[in-house]
């Protein structure tokens, strides 16, 4: 079967280097060898899930629990913010050692980038489809007939339809009898009905022409891409199991009901029995409403554990005796609720404090006062941005060889240098900060008096500072042209101060009063 989809064209190899061991799967995709054909996945949760697709449909189904939706927008409100119509993220080209208008033109395809994900107005939709699932795809389309006008679309594809092959071709050797090997084909395979053990043909798109970014979390074992909800789904069943358990019990618990001893005296058993039924018939009333059909119906026959108990006694007891059964007394208890609750948000990284109702301010307090909770909630953030950096670091890949802009084999520098400036709206990183400075600020004002004398200016820079090279020298720069620029200031002052003093020194000699001026001296000798 012939490829569906555009492939970019690579320098290729003399020969590629032998080895008996398969590629690394670092990223989720099925490995497939000559000799056989799909490999299924399969993981048992509980004997839940079988299969990735059941795999991906638990992550979506907890996903709309109220508790994880919370920490969920929680996640995505820190990770992706949008305001005064800026974009969310922003290219950081100063590492990059380039032209000028180079770092312009990977700027303006950056934007291009984004324009065509839509991440201005979906970015945070878009963030979410990758966090819940763990993965996100795109398909890249173009136009065949103008291949450097760039990418023309970007099309969401459901991470159940497709999957990531790899598709190792081994060889054996005829000296050692090992196989080796040989080659390793990339591709997609796409299915609209979704792919399963049970279906696993579809077309094959090859690996350019989609765009995959994964969650970075890989079971080895099985060989499978995790999302971040993996952890809770336990306790989320948990906590949705307890508070089921929690409402059957209120409800069946909460009534106060009436015990009826009921007098039979040496009746035998079934006389007796029938005794007590016509008795309860008797008093007992009973009108159910059918919705369905709108009649009213008489349901004395049935009787439910939420109503009253008639109960026989025989003849030297008591006479008939009607007792009151009271209701639970504890059932304002939510201990059990609460631990899974805070178990349930442990697994997602979110603070508790951050979830609790009864919060009704925010403090923003010094950063001493910050919990461990939110300092590592504020580094598990950028993790999170970090991973989904490469879905823009792959498109736009693409979009700059396609557009003829650097070639195949200049992506792998260009990539280390670029990275992606999300922007940063946590209160408490800032704060964090701004105490980390001023310790260093107090402790420079200690060592002051010691510098050139214990300790140098280069070593008061690089260990209490913590100044980078760079740093170093743009300050020494600026430093400089600040000084030249006092000077330049100061002798400006000077002269107008000698030409003001000088004016006023006429002006009082000129309007002097009479007798103060001095007599004119004769020149007559």
């Amino acid at each position: 079967m012939q490829f569906f989809g555009f492939e970019i064209k690579r320098k290729k190899d003399s020969l590629p280097i032998e080895s008996v061991v398969s590629p690394t799967i670092d990223d989720g995709s099925t490995l497939v060898s000559t000799a056989a054909g799909y490999y299924a996945q399969t993981i048992n949760m509980d004997a839940v899930i079988n299969n990735e697709n059941d795999l991906l449909r638990k992550y979506r189904e907890i996903s709309g629990f109220p508790e994880v939706d919370a920490a969920i927008e929680d996640i995505l409100n820190e990770a992706i913010i949008v305001e005064d119509n800026e974009p969310p993220v922003s290219l950081d080209l100063k590492d990059l050692k380039v032209s000028e208008n180079i770092k312009k033109k990977l700027t303006e395809e950056f934007e291009t980038v984004l324009d065509l994900l839509g991440f201005g107005e979906r970015g945070h939709d878009i963030f979410r489809l990758w966090y819940v699932d763990g993965r996100i795809h795109y398909q890249v389309l173009i136009d065949e007939k103008d291949v450097k006008s760039g990418i023309k679309e970007l099309r969401y594809i459901d991470s159940m339809k497709i999957r990531k092959i790899k598709e190792v071709k081994k060889e054996r050797d005829k000296k050692t009898g090992l196989e080796t090997v040989k080659e390793v084909q990339e591709y997609y395979v796409y299915n609209e009905k979704g792919i399963s053990s049970a279906n696993s043909q579809g077309v094959k798109l090859s690996k350019d022409s989609v765009v995959y970014c994964n969650s970075g979390l890989i079971d080895q074992a099985l060989n499978m891409v995790l999302s971040h909800l993996h952890k809770a789904i336990k306790p989320a069943n948990q906590l949705k199991m307890i508070e089921d358990s929690l409402v059957i019990y209120r409800v069946s618990r909460a009534p106060e009901r009436r015990i009826f001893y009921i007098d039979v005296g040496n009746l035998p058993k079934i006389k007796a029995e029938q005794y007590v039924r016509d008795i309860m018939n008797k008093y007992r009333n009973k009108l159910v409403y059918d919705a369905n059909t709108g009649e009213i119906k008489d349901d004395r026959k049935h009787m439910s554990m939420l109503e009253d108990f008639w109960m026989p006694r025989r003849e030297g007891g008591k006479g008939t005796e009607i007792t009151t059964l009271q209701g639970g007394q504890n059932l304002g208890e939510l201990a059990d609720v609460k631990y899974f609750k805070d178990k349930l948000y442990e697994s997602l990284n979110v603070p508790k404090s951050r979830m609790q109702q009864d919060q009704t301010a925010f403090n923003l307090g010094r950063s001493a006062e910050i919990s461990r909770d939110e300092v590592k909630f504020a580094k598990f953030i950028n993790r999170l941005r970090v991973r989904f950096s490469l879905l823009f670091s792959e498109i736009l890949r693409t979009q700059l060889i396609l557009k003829g802009i650097i070639r195949e084999d200049e992506w792998d520098e260009f990539d280390k240098k670029i990275k992606y400036h999300f922007k940063i709206d946590n209160h408490y990183a800032e704060l964090k900060e701004n105490d980390i400075f001023t310790g260093r600020l107090a402790m420079l004002q200690q060592v002051d008096p010691f510098v050139g004398k214990y300790y140098s200016k280069q070593y008061v820079q690089d260990n209490i500072l913590k100044l980078a090279e760079e740093d170093m020298q743009r300050i020494e720069k600026e430093i400089e042209q600040e000084k030249g620029q006092q000077y330049v200031d100061a002798d400006h002052l000077g002269t107008i101060a000698g030409v003001t003093q000088t004016a006023q020194q006429t002006y009082l000699a000129a309007n002097a009063p009479p007798e103060t001026q001095e007599a004119p001296t004769s020149n007559t000798q």
